[in-house]
């Protein structure tokens, strides 16, 4: 990872990663969200929408494009088309997988094309700074392979988790209909479906650590430098902190589930938003949000009530990046 992105904030631990985080507060404060960030995320979402084509796909024709135009803009890469960000984000999730012959060359050209859009904007924003993240990095004075490697992380955690909970979430709700009342009457807040659905089928299943320090948990010993998964998906099924886990319930109380993991920083235990860790008040990438009802899942429901005409083409083809759920969209307005 760190070979291929450089060291991200996300691999530092203590006041090294406290520093990079408050670097790049600025970007990501619940202040800017609101007066800056938000209304260009409503903007996107209700283009996208809008201009869905009749038996359009969800995942493809929605979920994907909001996912890469949000990493656009935050980062301050507006040179990038959302299809090379898309791009650029699947050839590093390969690096999950397999880092190796084809797959390695492609990493390194995914990370090459991201470097030259790095340079292409650092003198654009070192001549008039913005909020976005290259902008706030560039101007605390961070230095390049810092900022390098925080833009690679936020593209590369931060473009999956958004489409697979926006697809995955309207999926949910057209598999169990008689949820979607309470929804679209106010009854049960929008925010629950996404929470209920990330308990469920947990964006970011697990996460690979380092064991720091002896521990014990029950009775297994865990000894430092050994690798450990957190299984955050296991943990948000478990039957000791949730009735009926398997089961998706809007209605279901989901303040103990995990669905973007926990990660401790300085002693302190925190609830990780997503893999760059900003705050949960960022609409895109949020855990617990604070969040704007109109972005993302409830959006593709509102206008003329969509959701009514939004039907399955299909039974669900599971695969890595879930990218075969197939949907069919109405059209966005009357023909």
């Amino acid at each position: 990872m760190n070979r291929l992105m450089g060291h991200n904030m996300m691999r530092k631990d203590g006041q090294s990663h406290l520093a990079e985080r408050q670097a790049i507060f600025p970007a990501v404060s619940p202040k800017t969200v609101k007066a800056h960030w938000t209304g260009q995320f409503q903007a996107h979402a209700d283009r996208i929408i809008d201009a869905v084509a009749p038996a359009g796909a969800c995942v493809r024709e929605v979920a994907l494009p909001f996912s890469a135009e949000w990493p656009e803009v935050i980062t301050g890469l507006t040179n990038m088309r959302f299809q090379d960000m898309n791009a650029f984000s699947q050839r590093h999730r390969q690096l999950h997988r397999r880092f190796r012959g084809r797959s390695a060359r492609r990493c390194h050209a995914a990370t090459a094309g991201i470097d030259a859009a790095i340079d292409d904007m650092a003198p654009v924003l070192r001549k008039k700074p913005d909020q976005s993240l290259l902008g706030v990095m560039l101007a605390c004075g961070m230095p390049m392979e810092s900022v390098r490697a925080n833009i690679k992380l936020a593209i590369s955690g931060g473009q999956n988790e958004p489409r697979d909970a926006i697809a995955g979430t309207v999926w949910a709700l057209l598999t169990h209909p008689d949820q979607l009342g309470p929804l679209k009457n106010g009854a049960i807040p929008w925010i629950q479906a996404f929470e209920e659905f990330a308990r469920w089928i947990s964006p970011i299943g697990m996460s690979p650590r380092r064991i720091a320090r002896p521990w014990t948990i029950g009775d297994v010993r865990f000894e430092p430098e050994e690798r450990v998964f957190l299984m955050f998906g296991s943990a948000n099924r478990d039957e000791a902190h949730f009735e009926r886990p398997d089961q998706f319930d809007i209605r279901r109380d989901t303040s103990k589930s995990i669905p973007f993991g926990a990660v401790a920083r300085d002693g302190r235990e925190r609830r990780a938003t997503h893999d760059l860790c900003a705050p949960e008040e960022l609409p895109p990438c949020r855990g617990r949000a604070r969040a704007d009802r109109r972005l993302g899942i409830p959006r593709t429901a509102q206008p003329a009530g969509r959701l009514d005409e939004l039907r399955r083409a299909g039974d669900p083809i599971w695969c890595f990046s879930r990218d075969g759920i197939p949907f069919m969209l109405p059209p966005a307005r009357p023909i």
